[in-house]
C-alpha cells in the first residue's frame, strides 16, 4: 500500500527514535444518513492491518450521531451579539465571534459564567495568555463546529457539537471491526483526544505527538480518516 499525505502534509512523522506513517483516507462527504460502521468498513477495511491506529475526525461522528443544532433553533441574543465582537478570531474558525456560538454558549453554560469567561478573557489576553474563554466555559463550547460556510457551504446553517461517548464509540468500532481507534477534536491549532478503544495503551499525550501537524487538514480534503502504521 502506498501511504499518501494531504497537501502540505507529511506521511512520514518521528517520535523519539520511531517512524510513523500516516495515510490520509479520502472518504465522501459524510451526512446525518450515515453511519460510522458503514463509512469505515467501506473506505478502511481493506487497507486495515494488526496493529494500525485510526485518526477519526470528531466531526463526523458527531454528524452520523445526528448531533447538530439548527441555525433556526439559536436566536442571538443582544448580549450574545455584544460579546461576539470583542471575540479573537483564529485560523481554526470564528469561534464565539460569530454571534450565534456565543449564544450557544450562553445556552449551555449560563449568562452568569459565560459573562465572567469574557472577562477574565479580556484581562488575560493584555497578558499574552489565550483560551481562558474555552476553559471556562467547558469543552461542549469550544468543540463545537460549523455555523461558518467559507469551506462547505453545508455548515454554514449548522453547528456541530461533540460526539457523544466517544470511548463507547470506539469501543463499538473496535468490537465490531476490529480496528484500533481514537476520536480526535484536532486543527491546525491543537489536538485533543476525544476517545479511544480499550485497546490502545499509548498515552493521550503521545496520540496527540502522532497527529501534532493536523494530518487530515482543515479545508476541503474530506479526508477526516488517518490511518497511522509504525515504520
Amino acid at each position: 500500500m502506498k501511504f499518501k499525505a494531504n497537501n502540505k502534509k507529511k506521511v512520514e512523522i518521528k517520535i523519539g527514535e520511531d517512524i510513523y506513517l500516516r495515510h490520509a483516507i479520502k472518504t465522501k462527504f459524510v451526512t446525518p444518513n450515515d453511519n460510522y460502521i458503514d463509512i469505515l468498513q467501506e473506505y478502511v477495511s481493506k487497507i486495515y492491518e494488526k496493529g494500525d491506529i485510526l485518526s477519526i475526525s470528531e466531526k463526523i461522528i458527531s454528524i452520523c450521531q445526528n448531533r447538530i443544532v439548527r441555525k433556526e433553533d439559536v436566536k442571538p441574543s443582544l448580549l450574545a451579539k455584544l460579546l461576539s465582537r470583542f471575540a479573537s478570531r483564529t485560523s481554526a474558525g470564528v469561534g464565539v465571534s460569530e454571534a450565534l456560538k456565543m449564544q450557544f454558549a450562553i445556552n449551555q453554560a449560563g449568562v452568569f459564567k459565560v459573562i465572567f469567561a469574557s472577562i477574565l478573557s479580556g484581562i488575560t489576553k493584555i497578558f499574552g495568555i489565550k483560551g481562558v474563554f474555552y476553559k471556562i466555559v467547558g469543552q461542549e463550547v469550544s468543540g463545537l463546529d460549523g455555523f461558518y460556510d467559507h469551506v462547505w457551504k453545508e455548515y454554514g446553517d449548522i453547528g456541530i457539537m461533540l460526539p457523544e461517548n466517544p470511548n463507547k464509540v470506539c469501543n463499538e468500532i473496535y468490537n465490531k471491526l476490529g480496528f484500533s481507534c481514537m476520536i480526535v477534536d484536532a486543527n491546525d491549532l491543537g489536538q485533543e483526544i476525544l476517545g479511544k478503544s480499550h485497546n490502545i495503551k499509548y498515552s493521550d499525550d503521545f496520540l496527540k505527538k502522532l497527529i501534532k501537524d493536523n494530518p487530515a487538514g482543515q479545508g476541503r480534503q474530506t479526508t477526516p480518516i488517518i490511518l497511522i502504521r509504525k515504520k
